[in-house]
């Protein structure tokens, strides 16, 4: 698609009102934000300037979460106001067709795609990771060195242990349940027992050892014994911090996965966390077919805003089910992930191909009176 001068008048335009949706939602959000944990921060007696900080690392993360909603907005807003001043007749009577913005914007939403996702997976990272060290550190004076997972599974070779509580920065645990496979039948043949082990980069050290063997049905009582189970707490420690809003950058976030992978954990949560990053990067995209949708159906731009806003969360709903779904292994975390952008998107796909592509609409209205007249 050439890039002549309506590209560029429709760029500074659409960029116009973005700034401006930007400011006013950022705004919103650091407000009611502020309302609503400034009596916690004054009750910690925090500093003015941790709270400062605070807030001030939250706004690329706001940005980043706002973005395909500013997005959508702007579109509404650029494409109503091209409708009310006559410019889109003009362009239309000129040659200009709905199929080349429809193109346009679509390549426009996938660079602001791009630009979502690298934001929230640098910056955003660090603005949400530093937030919640805040949080944590200074308000709730809940330190991470005081993390406790409790019942924890794993698979490390021929073992499959079962913590009750686990201790990461401590590396220990307690409530230990061993359970020991043959590697040539993967047959039961011990099943240990202890009340706390010792975790190093070596093995576990078990402490008051109770032991028995499944073949022969013998039990043996011990104060300590050593297992080569080389598994660490650390990945856990990071997928338990991780777990309410993936704070991991997805390289880590694809490391741990794979960690627990090799362990036998099971990785549904993460991994429909892991391709949602990208899922709701792309919903910048799905937002401007919608708004390219939504100007086929009214020109009254005040009604195309609201509908805009209901359909974003919407949207939102439909993307919180699929990742719900896909985390409690319902279906595919791919599926899951993606699930609200295939709703939106191909409802936002059929309109515009149904007033974009010549005849469609004469076609399947025959259609249908052949089957109505089929069936008289």
């Amino acid at each position: 698609m050439r890039f002549g001068v309506l590209s560029r008048y429709l760029l500074r335009q659409n960029m116009y009102y973005m700034l401006i949706c930007l400011c006013c939602g950022a705004c919103l959000y650091l407000l009611s934000d502020v309302f609503d944990r400034l009596d916690n921060f004054v009750q910690a007696e925090v500093g003015t300037e941790t709270i400062f900080f605070y807030f001030l690392v939250k706004i690329p993360l706001i940005i980043s979460q706002l973005m395909p909603a500013i997005f959508v907005l702007a579109m509404v807003i650029q494409l109503g106001i091209l409708s009310r001043s006559k410019e889109m007749l003009a362009l239309r009577a000129g040659g200009v067709s709905w199929t080349w913005f429809i193109m346009f914007f679509v390549w426009y939403g996938l660079f602001w795609s791009g630009v979502q996702f690298g934001f929230s997976q640098v910056v955003g990272v660090y603005g949400e990771h530093e937030a919640n060290r805040i949080w944590k550190e200074e308000v709730r004076k809940r330190q991470l060195d005081e993390l406790r997972i409790k019942h924890l599974w794993f698979r490390d070779g021929p073992f499959v242990v079962h913590a009750e509580e686990a201790q990461p920065s401590k590396s220990r645990a307690t409530g230990v349940t061993v359970y020991e496979f043959a590697t040539d039948s993967e047959r039961l043949i011990r099943i240990i027992s202890a009340k706390k082990a010792l975790v190093d980069d070596n093995g576990w050290g078990l402490l008051d050892v109770h032991e028995l063997d499944t073949r022969t049905f013998r039990a043996a009582e011990r104060l300590s014994q050593f297992l080569s189970v080389r598994q660490n707490l650390e990945s856990f420690s990071a997928v338990k911090l991780s777990n309410d809003k993936a704070q991991l950058p997805l390289w880590e976030l694809g490391d741990v996965i794979g960690n627990l992978k090799v362990s036998g954990a099971n990785v549904n949560q993460l991994e429909t966390v892991w391709h949602s990053r990208f899922a709701y990067a792309f919903s910048v995209c799905v937002m401007a077919l919608l708004a390219l949708a939504l100007s086929t159906v009214s020109d009254n731009l005040f009604l195309n805003i609201g509908l805009a806003l209901a359909l974003v969360f919407v949207h939102y709903g439909f993307h919180v089910v699929g990742v719900s779904a896909g985390q409690q292994g319902t279906v595919p975390p791919v599926l899951g992930a993606w699930f609200g952008n295939m709703v939106m998107g191909g409802l936002a796909v059929l309109r515009l191909a149904w007033v974009s592509v010549p005849g469609l609409a004469d076609s399947v209205k025959n259609w249908l009176a052949g089957l109505r007249f089929g069936r008289v």
